[in-house]
This record gives C-alpha cells, structure tokens and sequence, in this order.
C-alpha cells in the first residue's frame, strides 16, 4: 500500500503513520516527492483496509500496491534510480561500457586487457576472480589472488571494478575491492547471499537467472531493496530456450518492459547471451539501440588462449570499433555515451 501525504501535513503527521504501520508489524519507507511525501508499506502477506491510514491527520489517499515487488516498481517511485559507481552514474540518460576478460588470469593479463580496454572508451572493468562454472573441471578462478590482481588493475588504470561474489564467506574480501559486487545467474535465487548484499549498501549488479520470468528477476532486486540497498542495477544476459543456434536467448523486449515496470537501470550482457563472437557486436548496438543503460562485454586480446569463454571474447581492435558505434546508436535514442558525473 502507498500512503499519500497531504502537501501540508506535519511531522507529526507524518510520524503517526510511521507508528501505525510499525504497530501493525509491517515496514515503513518514506518516499519524498515534488509536492509531498508518501509512505510505501511492505511486509504484508494480504491486502490492508485503506481506512486504517486515511482517517489519520495529514492522509490523502492511501492506494493498493497489487504488484508483489513494491519496492523495484514504479508505484512506490516514479522517477528513474540513477546508480553511482566511482565518478558515474548508472541510470536514467547515460549509457556506458563495461568490459574486461571473462575471467582474471594472471596480474600481466588483466592490467594488459584493462588498459587496452580503458583506451577504447570503457568506464568500468569486469573480471571474475571467482568462477561459477558448470563442471566442476573448468578453471574456477584465482579466487582471493584474483581480487588483489583486479585491487592493482583499479590503482593503475582508475577503472571501478565489476566482480562476481559466490557466496556470504567471501563476500567481505571481495566488497573490499569491487565497486559493484555482480550476482551472476544462478545465484540469482540465492536469498540468503541477496539479503546480505542489501545490508551492504554497495551497487550491485544482479544478473537475470536463467530461466527466470521478469516478475521472478523483479522479486529477487526486491530482497535487496527490502534490505536498504538501492543501489541495484539490473542485467539482462539471455535465458534459455529452445534455440541452439547461440548460448542463450537474449531477450531484448524485456530492456523496454523493464523500464516500464521498474525505476532500476538495465544494462545488456551480450557475450554470455550469445556465447559467439561474431554475434556479440550485432546484440550490443541492438541493446543500445533498445534503450538499455549501458552493456557489459568480454575482452581478450589473445582468445583462443583464454582460459574461459574466449570464444565469445573480443579482441581489443573489435571492442574499439563497437564503442564507436554504440555512441552513435545511443545518441540517437536520447541516451549520452558518458554518464552524467555524479555529484
């Protein structure tokens, strides 16, 4: 339910309200707005009687929230969140590039890759020190090596670091390092790892499950928001389904459908959603050109030698001739290459 304020109540108007859903075992969060203030409730299992919050001094309205994710809708916010990561901000009429190796391999590597990638236009670098794979024989990752090599990375080029954390007990070293703290697909049910990362009050990049429907992937940023953290961005990187002509499906339509529902920036993976790279170019101008805020691709400048995913890795040459092209694309549906600078 959204508690509309009247746009002369008091504060101690506004208190009564925050006592009352209190008193009913429920949370509430206040939501400033250009003419007033709102009260978003959360945490009831059923529908709440208007009534109880409309004869309370200082109640305009109080309307039913139907959507299950409340938080992540635009009932409770209509504006747009704008997620800041280092000197960016993520969100609303930016667009930016994160890219970087799959996976981190060694310390020559990564600086090697960050800096090509840097040159090309890149505001942030993705590498993965820790490495969910589906067998148990593939390269996992350098682990904790992994996160002091992307530490040296951020110090030498000044790129924010994008990273996978796995799970609660490495959760702590990698937010020490990471400016935003990816939650790959199959975690993204993981309740327990999202509930901690919404105590963080860190961004987080939370990446769409594999076969997850929208109002799922929605649920899933709502354990975050539930939490505090506001900061979440979303990632769409493909589901699967029946095709096999590409790793996943990518699922463009749900770049517009996502911001018509939710107030959260949506960024696109294309190399996981492709899996191919000759088809991870023709995805990300696609995404730019569906309004997405921004994409996350893998760059490696030595691919059939990676030691995960080279096949859907760009070469530094290809990646610089993409960013080209995505400022064009991006700036003809109204978005800028270079976010806005965060105050």
């Amino acid at each position: 339910m959204l508690i509309l304020m009247n746009s002369d109540h008091t504060k101690a108007d506004l208190e009564a309200v925050l006592e009352k859903v209190r008193a009913l075992k429920l949370k509430p969060h206040v939501i400033p707005g250009a003419q007033s203030v709102a009260v978003g409730i959360t945490g009831n299992a059923g529908a709440l009687d208007p009534r109880e919050f409309t004869v309370l001094p200082g109640v305009r309205d109080a309307v039913p929230v139907t959507k299950s994710y409340k938080l992540a809708g635009r009932d409770f916010k209509h504006g747009d969140t704008l997620v800041r990561v280092g000197p960016y901000e993520i969100g609303g009429k930016g667009f930016l590039a994160i890219a970087g190796p799959c996976a981190v391999e060694s310390e020559e590597q990564t600086l090697r890759i960050a800096k090509a990638v840097k040159a090309a236009g890149a505001q942030l670098l993705r590498g993965g020190a820790f490495k969910p794979r589906t067998s148990p024989y593939s390269f996992q990752g350098l682990g904790l090596e992994g996160i002091r090599i992307l530490a040296k990375a951020k110090k030498e080029t000044g790129l924010p670091i994008v990273t996978e954390v796995l799970d609660q007990r490495t959760l702590e070293q990698v937010a020490e390092v990471a400016d935003v703290l990816q939650v790959g697909a199959r975690n993204m049910q993981n309740f327990a790892l999202l509930k901690e990362l919404g105590r963080l009050r860190k961004p987080v990049m939370l990446k769409r499950g594999l076969s997850a429907t929208l109002d799922e992937w929605l649920m899933s940023a709502e354990y975050l928001l539930s939490e505090g953290n506001g900061q979440v961005i979303l990632c769409e990187r493909g589901v699967r389904t029946f095709s096999d002509h590409a790793r996943n499906t990518l699922d463009l339509t749900v770049v517009p459908a996502v911001k018509e529902l939710s107030h959260l920036p949506i960024i696109v993976d294309p190399s996981h959603a492709t899996g191919v790279r000759s088809r991870v170019a023709p995805m990300a101008r696609a995404a730019a050109a569906a309004g997405a805020h921004g994409i996350m691709v893998e760059v490696h400048d030595d691919p059939k030698r990676a030691l995960c995913d080279g096949a859907q890795a760009l070469p530094p040459s290809e990646f610089k001739a993409l960013m080209g092209d995505l400022s064009k694309i991006a700036s003809a549906v109204g978005h800028k290459m270079s976010p806005q600078k965060a105050k």
